[in-house]
């Protein structure tokens, strides 16, 4: 049997089954589907026996989502070629409104041989470990802030008003257990919604304790040290940014990072007419959220904090330079373009940017342990 130089396998994979097609390397060869297969890895293997019978070059492409890391990093331990391909950036006719699993994957290995897809960054095991701690990390945040809420509208609706100045603080807290309901129901339902609150605050702190401590054998934990002497970059933020976009210095320059963030303005030109709008929003909205929360700490003059020195201990003196330069260009470029009638969301946007480009050089001068 004569055989292909070159293969190229899509495959569309699902939570129960896997929709496999080949193309050949040679321009006008058509696409063919082999049909459905499991996901086990037995699977797997027959398929690559399957496909080396006719060729001895194997290129896989699948799209990116919860089911396709282990597919990717299966097939890659094998010595095949493997790409994972962001759903939004697959090329889609407007015209074409049929939609199954064996054109999906017949265009994908089209699509594959033709170079019109970008692969996405799949993290290694230890990386997505501490990236599902910064995740949940920030599930448990939005669960104790809609607790809170719950309370809040709780004691709104029965006119019990706490009359100090800080919510949440020790005195609110105090205050808290001396309220006392109308009924003896409302009042389960009080103790109810603080167990709630206590509960997610206990499980955030566990979190943030695990976090500390799986960072600090990070093999990424000398980056993450490293960019906290930014000010604005606590441990929290700077563990987000790296476990979320990983090594920075596999972008080739700044630009190409803002890009990947979402941070870049969009546009719409034509002919003589140029107009911009909002940020893209595309790409990991986990790290472009840290990044702006850390951003806000530029509407105040530049200034040395009482946690800011002892971060700055752990990097060399070149870092604490440039980290103490920086935050007197940006807190110097906050005030201007405030006082320019910039929005301030514009305005932490803007400092989002240089902050990130920042950090983008920073990373370039911390040697890594491969």
């Amino acid at each position: 049997m004569h055989q292909s130089s070159t293969l190229y396998i899509g495959l569309d994979v699902h939570k129960e089954s896997i929709a496999v097609a080949y193309v050949a390397k040679a321009d006008h060869a058509e696409g063919v589907s082999l049909g459905n297969i499991g996901t086990r890895q037995c699977d797997i293997d027959h398929l690559i026996r399957k496909m080396q019978s006719k060729s001895t070059h194997l290129v896989f492409v699948s799209e990116a989502g919860p089911c396709g890391d282990w597919l990717y990093r299966y097939l890659t331990k094998k010595g095949h070629i493997c790409w994972g391909v962001a759903p939004s950036l697959i090329p889609k006719k407007p015209g074409d409104r049929v939609k199954t699993n064996r054109r999906d994957a017949i265009k994908l290995a089209r699509l594959m041989r033709s170079g019109d897809l970008t692969p996405v960054y799949v993290p290694q095991v230890e990386d997505e470990a501490i990236r599902d701690l910064c995740r949940a990390r920030e599930d448990a945040i939005r669960d104790l802030q809609t607790a809170k809420l719950r309370l809040k509208a709780f004691l709104l609706r029965h006119d019990i008003r706490y009359t100090g100045q800080a919510t949440w603080s020790p005195a609110h807290l105090r205050w808290l257990s001396d309220v006392v309901c109308p009924t003896p129901a409302q009042q389960s339902v009080f103790h109810e919604y603080v167990r709630a609150i206590t509960d997610h605050t206990e499980r955030l702190a566990r979190l943030e304790q695990e976090l500390t401590e799986h960072g600090q054998t990070w093999r990424l934990a000398p980056v993450v040290d490293a960019l906290q002497a930014l000010r604005g970059v606590p441990c929290t933020v700077a563990v987000t940014t790296v476990a979320e976009l990983g090594d920075l210095t596999r972008f080739a320059n700044p630009r190409q990072l803002l890009h990947y963030l979402g941070l870049t303005p969009s546009e719409y030109s034509t002919g003589e007419r140029r107009q911009q709008g909002g940020i893209t929003k595309t790409g990991n909205s986990h790290a472009r959220r840290a990044l702006v929360e850390g951003a806000w700490a530029y509407r105040y003059p530049a200034k040395v904090s009482r946690h800011l020195p002892l971060r700055l201990e752990k990097v060399s003196k070149p870092i604490q330079d440039s980290s103490w330069q920086a935050q007197i260009r940006r807190c110097k470029r906050y005030r201007q373009l405030s006082a320019r009638g910039k929005h301030a969301n514009q305005v932490v946007v803007a400092i989002a940017r240089e902050l990130r480009a920042c950090m983008w050089a920073i990373a370039q001068e911390v040697p890594l342990t491969p």
